[in-house]
């Protein structure tokens, strides 16, 4: 489950980095990118377009359940996400400041 929290911040991240761009690369959040199946990531990309963490992107839904996701290039982070984003960056360096201090003083 954690795995999954990680590629959710790397999808963001990359939105994030492309702030200034006016199109977004879609190949920086590829199945082969981030290590995954596409299944696996247009499942992300559906939650977090859900969630409201990204938008642009459009997801066609068929009669059976499944789906396909396009227009990745128009995929951009919304404020929520910035904010996400935000929050679980300051929550890992404090995670990585707690385990440093943790192997300088062990039994703490």
């Amino acid at each position: 489950m954690i795995e999954n929290f990680k590629i959710i911040l790397k999808i963001l991240t990359s939105l994030n980095k492309s702030l200034d761009e006016e199109y977004f690369d879609p190949d920086l959040i590829s199945a082969s990118t981030l290590g995954i199946t596409e299944i696996r990531r247009n499942n992300l990309l559906e939650m977090l377009y859900d969630a409201g963490y990204i938008k642009g992107l459009s997801i066609k839904y068929y009669v059976d359940g499944d789906f396909v996701v396009t227009n990745l290039d128009k995929t951009k982070i919304t404020l929520k996400g910035l904010e996400y984003l935000e929050t679980n960056t300051i929550f890992k360096r404090i995670q990585k400041a707690a385990k440093g201090i943790n192997e300088m003083i062990p039994g703490v």
